[in-house]
C-alpha cells in the first residue's frame, strides 16, 4: 500500500467542505413547509432530477461490489445495471404521471389511498427497516474497507466521520439539499470512476490486453441455468422483479420523481438516469477485470480497495478517485435519512397525529433524520457479516424482501378488482416466506444440514427464489381479492392505470395548469436508450 499524499487528502477534505457548505445553503433557501422539507418544494427540474437519482442509487457498494465480482466472474453482473434502463423508462413514462397526479409524498401513502391505512403503515415500517439492513448497512461496508484500505481508518471511525458531514446537511436542508448536493457528487463519482478505469487500462495496454489476459468467460453477459449466483434464467425473470420495486415503487427512489414540478421533468429526469446507467459496466466492472489482471488470484471485494492502494494512480488523481467513491457513499446514505425520515412522518407520525401543523411536521422530519443518523452509527458493527460479494449480497437480500411488495403494487394499479385484504395478505404471508428464506441464508451450513427441506429451500437461488415469491403473492392477493368485497371504482380511479391519462397528462406537480402532452423529444430520446441498450445486450461494444 502506497501512503496517501497530502494532495490526496487536500483534494478529499475539500469536495467534503463543499458538498456540506452547498448542503447547507440550499437548506437556508429551503421552505420550512411539508412540502418545501419531503419535497423541495416539488419544484425540481429534469437534470437535478436524473443526476440525483443516479447518484442515490450508485453508493459505494457499487464500486466494490461491482468490481468485486468482475474481478471473480466477469461482465454478468452489469445486466443488474442494464436491465434497470427499462424501468427508468417505465417509471417516466407510466408510473410518475400517475404519481403526480395522486399529490402523494410517498408511496406507501400511494398504496395506502389504493387501498388502507393498514397497508400505509406496513409499507412505511418495513421500508424504513429495510433501509436499514441493506442500502446503509451495505454503503457502510463498502466505504469503510475503502478508507481501511487507503487512509488506514478502522471502519468504525471512518463511517463515523461519513454519516454525522452526511447527517448535517441532510437535517437541516431536507430533500432539497439531498437532490441539489447530489448533482455535484454524480458528476464527482463520474469523474473519478472513469479516471481509474482509463488509468488503469492504460496500465494494462487497452482493451485488447483485457481480452488476451483474461478468460473468454469474464466477457460473457449470459451465465448458464446452473450458475449459482446469476443463471441466466435469474436475469430474466428474477431480476425485473427486483427492478420494479427498486425503481418505480421504492421511495427512495421515487421520491425525486414526486418533487417534480412538471411529468415533463419526471419522465426526462428518469430518462437521463436511463443514460447514465450505461456507464456503470464501463466504470465500475471494468476496473475489477483490470484488477483481475495486475493482481492475478484477487477475491471478493478487495479488489476495488486494491487498486486504489497500489501505485496505479499519481498523487492527486487517487485523491480524485477517493473524493468520487465517498460522494457516492454520502448521496446514498442522504437519501436513506431523508427517504426514511419522510415515511415515518408522512405514513406513520400524520396518521396517529392528524391535526399537527406544518412547522411541527417539519421538526418531526428533522427530529427522525437525526434517530436514522444515531440509528446508522449504531448499526455499523453489523457490517462484519456481509458477504464477500457486496454487491450480490445485496440483491439477494432485495429479493426475499421486494417480491411482495412488487406484486401488491402492479396489481394495485393495473387490477381495479383488487382490495385492501388481498394486499395485507398478499403482504403479510409473501414477507413471512421471504423472511423465513433470509433467516435461512445465516444458517448456512450448519444443524440445516440435517433437515432436507430446509436445505433445498435454501439451495433455491435468490432469483428464482423471486421469481417464486412474487408468484406465491400475487396468486394470494387474487384469490383473496375475489372472495372479498369489491371497492367503489370512482373511489380508486386517480390511483389505477388510465391510458389517456398517461400519455397527456394536464397538469404539471405545482398545479400550473400547462398542458404537457406527449413529449416528443422524449420518445426519441427512449427509442434512442432502446436502440443503445439492445446494442449493448448484443455486444456490439464490447
Amino acid at each position: 500500500m502506497n501512503e496517501i499524499a497530502l494532495i490526496d487528502i487536500f483534494i478529499v477534505a475539500f469536495t467534503f467542505s463543499i458538498v456540506l457548505i452547498y448542503g447547507l445553503y440550499i437548506a437556508l433557501r429551503s421552505k420550512e413547509t411539508p412540502e418545501g422539507y419531503f419535497l423541495a418544494g416539488r419544484s425540481v427540474g429534469w437534470i437535478a432530477i436524473g443526476m440525483s437519482i443516479f447518484a442515490a442509487n450508485i453508493s459505494s457498494e457499487h464500486f466494490v461490489g461491482l468490481a468485486g465480482y468482475g474481478a471473480s466472474r466477469g461482465l454478468a453482473v452489469g445486466n443488474f445495471e442494464w436491465l434497470a434502463i427499462i424501468f427508468l423508462m417505465l417509471l417516466g413514462w407510466f408510473f410518475a404521471p400517475i404519481f403526480l397526479k395522486s399529490k402523494i409524498y410517498t408511496i406507501p401513502e400511494f398504496l395506502g389511498n389504493r387501498f388502507n391505512e393498514s397497508t400505509r403503515i406496513y409499507l412505511s415500517s418495513l421500508s424504513i427497516i429495510t433501509y436499514l439492513l441493506t442500502k446503509i448497512l451495505v454503503a457502510l461496508f463498502a466505504g469503510g474497507l475503502i478508507l481501511n484500505k487507503i487512509m488506514g481508518l478502522d471502519m468504525y471511525t471512518s463511517a463515523v466521520i461519513m454519516i454525522l458531514i452526511t447527517g448535517v446537511y441532510t437535517i437541516a436542508g431536507g430533500l432539497g439539499a439531498v437532490i441539489y448536493t447530489s448533482v455535484i457528487q454524480s458528476l464527482l463519482l463520474i469523474a473519478g470512476a472513469l479516471t481509474l478505469t482509463l488509468v488503469g487500462l492504460n496500465e494494462i495496454g487497452g482493451i485488447t490486453a483485457l481480452h488476451q489476459k483474461l478468460p473468454e468467460s469474464y466477457f460473457n453477459l449470459i451465465n448458464s441455468v446452473s450458475d449459482s449466483e446469476i443463471p441466466w434464467t435469474g436475469i430474466v425473470f428474477g431480476a425485473p422483479i427486483l427492478a420494479l420495486w427498486y425503481w418505480c415503487s421504492d421511495q427512495y427512489i421515487v421520491q425525486r420523481v414526486l418533487s417534480a414540478k412538471s411529468i415533463g421533468d419526471a419522465r426526462n429526469g428518469s430518462l437521463l438516469t436511463g443514460f447514465l446507467k450505461i456507464l456503470p459496466v464501463f466504470i465500475l466492472v471494468f476496473p475489477g477485470l483490470i484488477a483481475a489482471v495486475i493482481f492475478p488470484g484477487i477475491k471478493g471485494d478487495q479488489a476495488y480497495p486494491a487498486l486504489l492502494a497500489s501505485g496505479l494512480l499519481p498523487a492527486g488523481l487517487r485523491g480524485l478517485v477517493v473524493a468520487g467513491l465517498l460522494a457516492a457513499l454520502m448521496s446514498s446514505l442522504a437519501s436513506s435519512f431523508n427517504s426514511a425520515a419522510t415515511l415515518f412522518t408522512m405514513d406513520i407520525y400524520r396518521i396517529f397525529k392528524k391535526d399537527v401543523s406544518d412547522r411541527k411536521l417539519v421538526l418531526v422530519g428533522r427530529l427522525a433524520t437525526t434517530v436514522m443518523v444515531i440509528l446508522a452509527i449504531l448499526w455499523i458493527p453489523l457490517t462484519k457479516f456481509i458477504s464477500s460479494y457486496v454487491y450480490v449480497f445485496l440483491q439477494s437480500i432485495q429479493a426475499f424482501i421486494s417480491p411482495p411488495i412488487a406484486a401488491v403494487f402492479l396489481l394495485g394499479i393495473f387490477w381495479k378488482r383488487a382490495n385492501s385484504r388481498g394486499a395485507l395478505c398478499a403482504l403479510f404471508i409473501g414477507g413471512a416466506v421471504g423472511a423465513f428464506r433470509l433467516v435461512l441464508e445465516f444458517y448456512t451450513g450448519s444443524f440445516l444440514a440435517d433437515y432436507p427441506l430446509w436445505e433445498w429451500v435454501l439451495s433455491i437461488n435468490y432469483l428464482h427464489f423471486a421469481v417464486f415469491l412474487f408468484i406465491i403473492s400475487s396468486l394470494i392477493m387474487v384469490m383473496v381479492s375475489l372472495l372479498s368485497e369489491r371497492r367503489t371504482i370512482i373511489k380508486i380511479r386517480r390511483y389505477t392505470f388510465n391510458w389517456q391519462e398517461i400519455m397527456a397528462p394536464t397538469l404539471t406537480s405545482s398545479g400550473g395548469g400547462t398542458r404537457i402532452g406527449l413529449n416528443k423529444v422524449a420518445l426519441l430520446f427512449s427509442i434512442l436508450l432502446l436502440i443503445i441498450l439492445l446494442g449493448l445486450w448484443s455486444r456490439i461494444f464490447i
